[in-house]
């Protein structure tokens, strides 16, 4: 029996304090040139069905991030990158930027060092220690949007929080009565699935209409280590394993604001599964640049098999 054509795709799966990037470094769909945010748009329009046969079922799962790794525009850069998940794609992903660099390493494209890497909301430049693991992310400028806004839950009850930009648009929830533990995360995605529907139908947006689509709920560390822990629960309605890059900019812009965190101070914020970004502030001119530190390690090498035979090649779709 002849042996059939069937389309190859190398990735690097890595995760960043628990959380899953699949990385994409071969076989991927050719975007043409510019900046990240028309590539994105490109890919959206024309190879929605290449995103769910890397991310969503049977090959992937509701809670892994995917990164197409691109030329940059710009050829002093390290790489370009697209990011997307189980429904769409995202703005930025500050867990998945860790998993890049580490994977690019891996893959030796670089060498630990400082680099730049080119995203759709902006450049934003990566320090990778010796080690190949520790990253450091210096993010583009976070901003609290709207301070205090209260909205009621249908069955649930009513909750205050603020609208802050990360490179993702959130909703930064202190004021609720729920525990932070990982046991408790079907009641917590409840909670934050409740919010982000209220907001949705009280028109709440970030700037300019943005859809607000992660909500982060807050509260005390259950280790000496953190200054906080934060449940994220993101757009196809996983939560996040890691303490969310984007998410926890969003929140020092919000310190920053408050006058709680001053510029340089760290703050150490923990996940529900109990791994810990460091975090910390540049600002210039009134405006705050977070810096991200993690780890993340490769877990495999391989390639994906999109056989024409196979009724579910473009994966499972919602």
């Amino acid at each position: 029996m002849a042996s059939r054509q069937v389309d190859r795709i190398s990735v690097i799966d890595t995760h960043t304090g628990g959380e899953p990037t699949r990385v994409v470094v071969g076989g991927g769909p050719d975007l043409g040139p510019g900046l990240m945010v028309r590539r994105r748009d490109v890919f959206r329009a024309r190879f929605d069905p290449f995103r769910s046969a890397v991310v969503d079922e049977p090959r992937g799962s509701d809670v892994m991030v995917g990164a197409l790794v691109c030329e940059p525009e710009d050829p002093s850069h390290a790489a370009g990158v697209i990011f997307f998940n189980n429904v769409g794609f995202l703005n930025m992903c500050g867990h998945g930027t860790i998993g890049v660099a580490v994977a690019l390493v891996q893959h030796g494209r670089i060498a630990p060092g400082r680099h730049t890497i080119e995203t759709p909301v902006g450049n934003v430049d990566v320090t990778i220690e010796d080690d190949g693991n520790t990253v450091a992310l210096d993010n583009v400028e976070s901003r609290r949007s709207a301070r205090g806004v209260a909205i009621e839950v249908p069955g649930v009850g009513r909750f205050t929080g603020d609208v802050a930009w990360g490179g993702n648009w959130f909703f930064l929830v202190e004021d609720h009565e729920e525990e932070l533990a990982l046991a408790n995360v079907e009641r917590l995605t409840e909670v934050t699935w409740g919010i982000r529907r209220a907001l949705v139908a009280n028109g709440i947006t970030g700037d300019d209409g943005g859809e607000i689509d992660h909500i982060e709920l807050f509260g005390p560390p259950s280790t000496s280590e953190a200054d906080g822990k934060s449940f994220v629960l993101c757009p196809g309605k996983a939560y996040d394993r890691s303490p969310c890059g984007t998410g926890t900019s969003a929140k020092v812009a919000c310190l920053v604001a408050d006058g709680k965190l001053r510029e340089g101070q760290v703050w150490r914020q923990e996940s529900i599964v109990g791994s810990v970004f460091e975090a910390s502030a540049r600002v210039v001119d009134g405006r705050v640049y977070p810096r991200i530190r993690g780890s993340a390690y490769v877990n495999a090498m391989s390639t994906l098999i999109l056989d024409p035979a196979d009724p579910f090649r473009m994966g499972i779709r919602a």
